[in-house]
């Protein structure tokens, strides 16, 4: 065989979704092992508006170990990256001494490169890790040639990853072992389920959030006294009627525990001593807007939820979209004009009425969402198969830094 072709590197690039609970996970009982107080569900979102792009790339001839996140080298050596790379070469070499023919012998003990890019803010409570960390784990899987249950791995990067690894509806089980084997995320509905449901993620900030979520939930788990009886007491009902709501594809039912559930989760926030703030006044301008909104059709047409951050990611029915966003851009009149307030799928344009302006009533703030992305429920992680995807170069460098 040629030298040069001995010397290739293994490359694989892969895509990854975001995802945005409807019930939240917030508190660890296991900070090592990522294991939640409480399970939770999201929904994944399609990977034409929101993704997270990740190439691995594995040689012989790596000295080390390296990753860059958006164009920018970053310390590999970080807890919950070691974790997945240790897990993954752990089953790899599992693999391999159970006789799998399919496991390259010496391929699991290469040095790796890891280039990943996200098209969204990162640290802006639009789940950004999630994303990175379900991504990380799928690329690293198909470059060792792993296979099987990888949402318990992509946990332990960071929690909600788990539910990455599935499009769609998602729950995420919290398990009761020790060693977390039982922590593990299902699909409850794939991503084609519901498609008259739509997404609007309203970007009201995309600077980093002042409180990260990993300390952020360990200050409430230590300190909140709601958070406990959340978990043992509420979140388990609200996990069973959601799920029976997304099976029966019952807005109404899905859009107020959605809703009851993100007040809740920030509840638990300013519960935490010292409290947490992640709303800001736009974000307590829209929660007014969609009850107001919804008060004036007397029926649950939208939904807000809110993660570990200020920006509303909205729940819809298409029917009704088109009037939503108008009554966005009234009340937030957009800085720029056109197309660029709105990005992802498109949405038609509505007039609205005298008479639904003046029942929503609210004082218009100006640029007080920078932009929206429209976009619906999407599948889970996908490889790219066109090498020309590749964020690495054959010397295994990202390409464009």
């Amino acid at each position: 065989m040629p030298e040069d072709d001995v010397e290739k590197p293994n490359m694989v690039t892969c895509t990854a979704p975001v995802n945005i609970a409807v019930i939240k996970y917030w508190g660890k009982r296991n900070e090592e092992l990522i294991l939640p107080i409480n399970s939770s569900l999201s929904v994944t979102l399609h990977q034409d508006q929101l993704k997270t792009t990740t190439t691995v790339s594995s040689s012989r001839s790596f000295q080390e170990d390296r990753i860059w996140l958006n164009g920018k080298e970053e310390d590999i050596s970080h807890p919950r990256l070691q974790s997945c790379l240790r897990e993954i070469r752990r089953l790899a070499r599992k693999r391999r001494s159970d006789g799998d023919a399919g496991v390259d012998a010496t391929g699991w003990s290469h040095k790796v490169h890891i280039c990943s890019v996200n098209n969204f803010p990162t640290a802006a409570g639009l789940a950004s890790s999630a994303a990175g960390f379900a991504c990380l784990v799928y690329t690293l899987a198909r470059v060792f040639g792993v296979e099987g249950e990888l949402s318990g791995i992509a946990r332990q990067g960071s929690g909600s990853a788990c539910r990455s690894m599935f499009g769609g509806f998602v729950q995420w089980i919290m398990g009761h072992q020790d060693d977390g084997k039982d922590s593990v995320a299902q699909q409850v509905e794939p991503e084609t389920h519901w498609p008259e449901l739509r997404v609007l993620v309203l970007v009201a900030s995309a600077e980093r959030k002042p409180v990260g979520s990993t300390s952020g939930m360990q200050t409430s788990v230590e300190t909140s006294c709601l958070l406990k009886h959340r978990a043992e007491t509420v979140v388990p009902i609200r996990m069973e009627k959601m799920i029976e709501s997304v099976h029966k594809k019952d807005f109404a039912t899905f859009a107020e525990l959605t809703m009851k559930d993100s007040n809740q989760f920030h509840a638990t926030c300013l519960d935490t001593y010292p409290p947490i703030f992640y709303l800001n006044n736009v974000s307590r301008q829209v929660i007014s807007l969609v009850h107001r909104y919804n008060e004036h059709y007397k029926e649950m047409r939208v939904a807000y939820t809110f993660d570990a951050g200020p920006n509303a990611v909205i729940y819809i029915l298409q029917k009704h979209i088109a009037e939503f966003v108008q009554v966005l851009r009234h009340f937030f009149p957009p800085e720029t004009n056109g197309g660029q307030f709105l990005k992802g799928l498109p949405v038609n344009h509505a007039v609205l009425s005298d008479e639904l302006k003046q029942a929503v009533g609210l004082e218009p703030m100006p640029k007080g969402i920078r932009y929206i992305i429209s976009t619906k429920a999407g599948p889970g992680p996908r490889v790219v198969e066109e090498p020309n995807q590749h964020l690495l170069g054959s010397d295994g460098l990202p390409k464009n830094i």
